[in-house]
């Protein structure tokens, strides 16, 4: 066994617990919007729900692309919000929380690199003689927070609360990770004048940050012309949501301040209108006998082998060497079986792999076979990832 640290005391912020418990019920609402949506999409009234996610509202005023699809609305505009708390947690725990220590912090941000690194390389592998599916190599790349912390707090204390904190930092270094990867590689090119305004808008939050304005009244508005740019550079619009995150002052992070204060207030909204709202747009999947027929292409194998093999294998191989080479500190109440089943429950896709789904394909049948396909690794890997926990964590 590699070297471990001595057990550290475990200093959870209060918003750390209150985003910790949103997630869990969170993950409980996605599985019931997900098995609602996926009954609907394929009932008699299938074609009918399908298409209503693809109703498009909006307008085209002073030439901006403004018109977008139902589903399109939920995915580059609400989830930039979903983004924006992600954004916050992550600034908290920077400074303040569990990723205020250095060694204490690299533990999951080098798993959460052995996280996206062996997957995507077990896709490129599946894929590489198949160009019209190799840009999907980064759907099994990302965990998602939501499900993994419901399926983690199932487990109640059979897994020590240093378990928790590793896993749920781990998700969000790996989504914030997922967000640089749809920013930089499912663009649609970039536009110099729109990513030029983009980097003003985002300099001068960061000049009002600085020279100690507080109000978001001035960040907010901001925020929503960063947003606006964004959309129009190439560069994804929900990177707006994290920029704006960082921008915002974290001051000491007291209850009094307005960054603890905006996380508190997005923490409802998100939970239960955007994520379930996310999950009723994404899983309208028709599933048919052609679906299955297409089940072990490369896409599909890519997609489930990287999440429920390449996740596990990247996040615990990492953390081991990481420790082994004095880097990092992993909790001695924290065994290598209980590693390897928090890496499994990293495994869990959803969120991120279906957004990033969406935006590696053009064609709606690899969509629809991707999405499925996270479905299916993301069941398997939670169903792994909790039996490994439950039963063998004592």
């Amino acid at each position: 066994m590699a070297k471990s640290s001595p057990t550290p005391r475990i200093r959870l912020t209060a918003l750390f617990k209150e985003f910790y418990q949103s997630q869990q019920s969170a993950g409980i609402l996605l599985i019931v919007c997900t098995l609602f949506s996926l009954y609907w999409a394929n009932s008699s009234w299938g074609e009918t729900y399908r298409s209503f996610w693809h109703f498009e509202l909006g307008s085209e005023p002073f030439g901006l692309h403004l018109k977008h699809s139902l589903g399109e609305w939920i995915n580059d505009a609400l989830m930039t919000v979903f983004f924006l708390l992600v954004g916050l947690e992550i600034e908290r725990e920077l400074y303040i929380g569990e990723l205020s220590n250095r060694k204490q912090a690299l533990l999951p941000v080098i798993a959460a690199v052995g996280g996206m690194a062996v997957p995507a390389l077990i896709y490129m592998l599946s894929n590489w003689q198949s160009p019209e599916t190799l840009r999907g190599i980064g759907i099994p790349t990302a965990t998602d927070i939501a499900f993994a912390i419901a399926l983690m707090s199932l487990l109640g204390d059979r897994v020590p609360p240093s378990l928790k904190v590793f896993l749920t930092a781990l998700a969000i270094i790996d989504d914030l990770g997922a967000i640089f990867v749809i920013a930089l590689f499912y663009g649609d090119g970039f536009h110099w004048a729109w990513l030029g305004a983009s980097i003003l808008i985002g300099a001068l939050m960061f000049v009002f940050q600085r020279r100690g304005v507080t109000s978001l009244w001035v960040y907010l508005p901001l925020g929503l012309l960063l947003w606006l740019a964004m959309m129009h550079s190439g560069i994804h619009a929900t990177l707006a949501g994290v920029i704006l995150a960082f921008a915002i002052p974290f001051e000491d992070g007291k209850p009094h301040t307005v960054s603890y204060k905006l996380e508190h207030r997005l923490a409802a909204p998100v939970t239960f209108f955007i994520l379930p709202l996310f999950a009723l747009a994404n899983t309208a999947i028709p599933i048919s006998s052609d679906t299955f027929q297409h089940f072990l292409g490369p896409e599909s194998m890519g997609i489930f082998l990287g999440l429920v093999l390449g996740k596990p294998l990247g996040i615990v191989t990492f953390s081991l060497i990481s420790v082994k080479l004095g880097y990092a500190h992993l909790s001695a109440n924290i065994s290598r079986r209980m590693l390897w089943g928090a890496g499994m429950l990293g495994g869990i896709g959803f969120t991120m792999a279906m957004f990033v789904t969406n935006l590696a394909f053009n064609d709606q049948a690899l969509i629809d076979l991707g999405k499925l396909s996270v479905l299916v690794a993301s069941t398997t890997a939670a169903l792994l990832g909790y039996s490994l926990l439950r039963w063998g964590s004592k």
